[in-house]
């Protein structure tokens, strides 16, 4: 079900391996996670836990990354700390660039990324991972929201070429013919129109422009990247929460942001695929990554994926991340290695996707991509 298209967009992916803004942005994460924790820091539940729990597993574990990833995070790491109360996971929200950098600069040992780790970076990696580098391990799956501020309007029409055509700065009012054409019975304000986009090297910005440029290319001519295109006049935030605030409080504003950030008090689109408009969830979503395929010529436990951005599977929602857990294939400490592969194997478990679920309204993997992740896992091993 993989489309034509996507596969000769396939080789233009690749960009720079890492930004000078991530590398710079690698001090402020080793020193914010340097910062962290106690020995109980969820307080004396987990003392308690402690006291029972017949886990001897002990240590710390480092990582950062995706502002996307931070709900289904902050729900493995509360969750794998009753099972393993003398463990301490620390995991900063520094965006997908800034914790691939990390992890590449030997600061933590796992990091957490809206985007896989391109060609260059896996070569990078072979400093801090040694000679098979690091991998790539779906972990998060979740659509991306078109979120907008319109008072009484929850719900809108969009497709691929609107959507493209806005962000582009083509398309500047709410009233545009595309618009009205997708939305016929909607009342649609006649107020400014701003466009809100991720100031910081996102692995979400990656994933939308990489949504339009396949599905869109005449209207969005920009490859795909996880930096904003520069000379487009948008509005910036940090972060997805700092998109969703800034659409928040600006009437007539939109943005792109992880459908998790993204709550009720604004309305979502609804994505043309095929002759249908999709609601955005984690099932659609699902769909959509269950359409995808393996990136070609990588390690055998490397599970980078190219997904299907022109899809036409019923229910799909081609507009979605699969964020990673991305690791080192090896590591030189045998307690690191243990700690990465025990919390590895719950992030990627039924239970651990499920709080994810509850937590962030994320999809549950498909199981034949989550017995793919516990094999990445267990071909992670010592080295010298």
């Amino acid at each position: 079900m993989h489309g034509g298209p996507h596969h000769s967009f396939a080789p233009k992916r690749a960009r720079s391996g890492i930004r000078m803004g991530s590398i710079a942005s690698v001090l402020g994460l080793t020193l914010l996670l340097a910062g962290c924790g106690s020995d109980y820091p969820l307080g004396e539940a987990q003392k308690e836990a402690a006291q029972r729990n017949p886990s001897t597993l002990s240590g710390t574990l480092t990582g950062g990354g995706s502002t996307a990833q931070n709900s289904a995070m902050n729900a493995w790491t509360n969750g794998f700390a009753f099972l393993h109360p003398r463990v301490q996971v620390q995991y900063a929200s520094v965006g997908s660039g800034a914790g691939r950098a990390g992890l590449l600069a030997g600061a933590t040992q796992f990091a957490g990324s809206d985007a896989f780790l391109k060609e260059e970076e896996v070569a990078k990696s072979q400093e801090a991972c040694g000679p098979q580098g690091a991998i790539n391990i779906p972990a998060y799956i979740s659509p991306i929201s078109i979120a907008f501020n319109l008072p009484g309007i929850k719900e809108l029409n969009f497709d691929a070429e609107t959507i493209a055509g806005i962000f582009a700065g083509n398309i500047t009012s709410w009233q545009d013919p595309a618009l009205k054409a997708l939305n016929p019975d909607v009342a649609l304000p006649d107020i400014p129109m701003t466009e809100v986009a991720r100031s910081d090297d996102s692995g979400t910005t990656e994933n939308f422009t990489e949504y339009l440029h396949a599905a869109a290319p005449e209207q969005w001519p920009h490859e795909p990247d996880g930096s904003w295109p520069t000379g487009l006049a948008t509005e910036q935030a940090q972060g997805n929460s700092g998109v969703v605030t800034t659409v928040a409080r600006t009437p007539g504003a939109l943005t792109y942001a992880d459908d998790s950030l993204v709550d009720q008090t604004l309305g979502k689109g609804k994505l043309r695929v095929g002759d249908s408009f999709v609601e955005v969830s984690g099932e659609a979503a699902s769909i959509a990554v269950g359409a995808s395929e393996r990136v070609e010529g990588r390690h055998n436990n490397d599970i980078a994926l190219e997904l299907d951005r022109t899809t036409t599977e019923p229910g799909a929602y081609p507009l979605v991340l699969v964020s990673y857990f991305i690791v080192c294939s090896g590591y030189t400490d045998p307690t690191t290695l243990e700690l990465v592969k025990t919390f590895g194997h719950y992030v990627v478990s039924d239970e651990g996707q499920q709080v994810a679920s509850d937590s962030a309204k994320s999809a549950p993997m498909p199981e034949k991509l989550a017995q793919e992740a516990r094999r990445a896992l267990d071909s992670i091993s010592l080295r010298p």
